[in-house]
């Protein structure tokens, strides 16, 4: 894996931990890759311990692989949205642009928070083509509020093999000990603890995997486990494992 690689892996996994803390058996969606993106403009102009500590959290020292993700075939789009009397540091301003391709727009905070929220939500729309519609809502910038990071990550893909609907059929799917009917695809791997699907989609540069428990011991997900024992390493070698065989 690369740096870039193992840092945003290490990233999504101690997120996910933290998002699942407040309800186990709730459904966690979110996008690793913009919260890090937005982080790690965050961290351009981050200076002392405030510094060191994002560091700590994104698990990377510098921007030199941070920017190669976006030379992925993604829709991915930066902005910065910042109060229109606060002078902002030119430096920070040419690493963004740099780096992200994020140029600053200035907006009215102070006196028009509520037309510079409409305005921030447009653009995210725009961007995820008509996907999010209302990314900040009321309420979340007033006229404190000095700067708006945003990142919006669009993608539409096709899997590289479709999916054959006469080779597809009906299993027990359990969310705990109740189980439930669902649509089974296929399993790519089955290991000790839990089953890994990989589904590449069209290129084989970018998948979608899948991790299941193989055992639900009590009135829980059956997640738990799994997630508290997953580390960057061990998802890492459980994956090569899973293309190895």
């Amino acid at each position: 894996l690369t740096p870039l690689s193992k840092a945003n892996t290490t990233f999504c996994l101690d997120l996910f931990r933290k998002l699942s803390d407040n309800d186990n058996t709730a459904n966690v969606f979110f996008s690793p890759f913009s919260i890090s993106s937005a982080l790690a403009m965050v961290m351009l102009g981050a200076r002392g311990n405030t510094a060191t500590q994002m560091s700590e959290v994104h698990d990377t020292h510098t921007h030199t692989h941070t920017h190669t993700m976006l030379l992925y075939a993604l829709s991915v789009a930066n902005r910065l949205y910042g109060e229109q009397s606060y002078q902002f540091i030119e430096d920070f301003l040419t690493q963004t642009r740099k780096l992200y391709n994020a140029e600053l727009e200035s907006v009215d905070f102070k006196t028009s928070s509520e037309a510079a929220r409409v305005n921030i939500n447009s653009w995210v729309e725009k961007q995820t083509q008509g996907k999010i519609k209302d990314v900040l809502v009321q309420g979340v910038v007033n006229d404190m509020t000095r700067l708006v990071l945003v990142n919006a990550i669009y993608f539409k893909g096709n899997w590289n093999k479709q999916f054959k609907e006469n080779a597809t059929h009906d299993v027990q799917f359990r969310l705990n000990k109740v189980t439930q009917r669902c649509n089974r695809l296929y399993i790519y791997s089955n290991l000790a603890v839990i089953q890994i699907l990989e589904m590449p989609y069209k290129g084989k540069e970018l998948s979608m995997l899948i991790f299941l428990p193989n055992e639900i011991e009590d009135g829980t997900t059956g997640l738990e486990k799994v997630e508290h024992t997953r580390t960057r390493t061990s998802t890492h070698e459980e994956t090569h494992e899973t293309q190895a065989s």
